[in-house]
């Protein structure tokens, strides 16, 4: 009990501190996100943070955390050390990276920002890896979850019945607005997670807390029952619970609803180290239901037997309903059937349905100049940056570079700021009262093509 107490403080402590440090390396900033540039009412939605981070965490949470910890504690409690610092080194890290890198450029998938840094070429392979990886997701998240709820109801209703449920409820969330289902669903069933994993971490502590194994030296020397080695074998079972590149697929989407880059870190990292603790109780859940009070093989030998005879589905049933009872195991299981459901309908979901709309060109006949206070409709603020940098990084287009060096504004491109004191006092002030700049402090359409027309 004690080992599983540490390691969950170590996930925590892991997220206050090294995720501070890792956010501190990144730099974030208050530039304008993508869903406050240009929201478009489909990908690109506003959302609150704790909205998002649920989202998020049901996104990446799908049989991983779960079947793959349940499978990986067939090993020991040595997979304690594997989700605990594979989430805070490894998969914590990888899911706030993938997320503001997206952001960076404007919500972009996995593959287009791969692309941008490394060409066409890389970006041709990733899409094609990408279409099938998630094709293989969407259908394994599809048959898991319908084989579950088929134990659930009654027979006429099978697995084949639940399988064309879940399809149906695919094709539906993927082709109506982020924020209709997905945002509105997803924080329900979340919490539903969120509980259940509380709920089977506090039976097993309470009712079997003398057979939870300890991380001692003899631990490392246990062997898998089925003699599988621990390298590599041991971190591909657990897969998502630690680190997975499936969540690089997912957070983009997330990437397009956030509203401020702070909200990065207890997204994205924040959902990462959520998972983890799901996938330590999990892996703590399954050795210690199956030792009943004998020796650590003991345990490994009847969780192994138990998931070959009747997969990891059958040991979740079983583990819920003796620990929690017929209404407790019936709560856990729609958390552990939302887990795969909610993230094998996101894996189509990975691209923007549309691409921002590019600016329309300016209308020469109206030259009316803004003034603050004036009435009228807002003006909106230019999109992400097109065009290309130096190298392969994207930069501004020209009329666009050229605003940015009068003003001083921070080239979104290359992210760098430019020396406004090395702009003449006459001719930065006069691009002041041309442009003007709203609460997002985007340049806008008028004023650049005011600034760079003659006369």
């Amino acid at each position: 009990m004690v080992t599983f107490f540490v390691c969950l403080v170590l996930l925590i402590v892991g997220f206050f501190t090294y995720s501070k440090l890792v956010e501190k390396i990144f730099r974030i900033d208050d530039r304008p996100t993508p869903a406050v540039a240009h929201p478009d009412g489909v990908d690109y939605v506003p959302m609150k943070t704790w909205r998002i981070f649920l989202v998020q965490l049901l996104n990446i949470a799908g049989l991983g955390p779960i079947y793959g910890a349940l499978s990986g504690a067939c090993w020991g409690p040595v997979v304690y050390l594997w989700i605990v610092f594979g989430t805070i080194l490894g998969g914590g890290v990888h899911d706030f990276l993938s997320g503001m890198m997206s952001e960076r450029n404007d919500g972009k998938s996995i593959s287009e920002v791969v692309g941008l840094y490394m060409g066409k070429v890389i970006t041709f392979i990733m899409r094609v890896f990408s279409v099938v990886l998630l094709v293989m997701v969407g259908v394994n998240f599809s048959v898991g979850p319908a084989g579950l709820l088929a134990k659930l109801t009654p027979d006429m209703l099978g697995t084949m019945f639940w399988l064309v449920v879940i399809m149906v409820y695919y094709l539906i969330a993927t082709f109506l607005p982020i924020d209709k289902i997905i945002g509105k669903l997803y924080p329900v069933f979340g919490i539903c997670l969120i509980i259940m994993a509380l709920g089977i971490g506090g039976a097993i502590v309470l009712t079997r807390g003398s057979d939870m194994p300890e991380l001692t030296a003899a631990a490392f020397t246990v062997v898998h029952p089925d003699s599988l080695p621990k390298w590599s074998m041991m971190f591909v079972t657990v897969a998502c619970g630690a680190i997975s590149g499936f969540h690089a697929t997912q957070s983009p989407m997330m990437a397009r609803c956030i509203t401020s880059e702070k909200q990065g870190r207890t997204i994205f990292y924040g959902a990462m180290v959520a998972e983890g603790v799901i996938a330590l109780i999990w892996a703590a859940a399954g050795v210690t239901f199956y030792t009943n009070h004998g020796s650590l093989l003991d345990g490994m030998t009847g969780l192994t037997n138990a998931i070959a005879a009747g997969g990891a589905g059958d040991v979740v049933y079983q583990i819920s309903t003796t620990l929690l009872g017929p209404v407790g195991g019936v709560l856990a299981m729609i958390g552990v059937i939302a887990c795969p459901i909610t993230s094998g309908d996101t894996a189509y979901l990975v691209m923007p349905r549309h691409p921002p709309l590019p600016l329309r060109p300016p209308d020469h006949r109206r030259l009316v100049p803004h003034r603050p206070g004036q009435g009228g409709p807002p003006r909106r603020p230019v999109s992400a940056p097109a065009g290309r940098g130096r190298g392969n990084r994207p930069g501004p287009p020209l009329g666009r570079a050229v605003a940015l060096l009068l003003l001083g504004q921070p080239d979104p491109g290359h992210d760098r700021a430019v020396d406004r004191r090395r702009v003449p006092a006459q001719v930065r002030l006069s691009a002041q009262g041309v442009l003007h700049r709203g609460p997002a402090r985007h340049l806008h359409v008028r004023g650049v093509r005011d600034l760079l027309l003659p006369g």
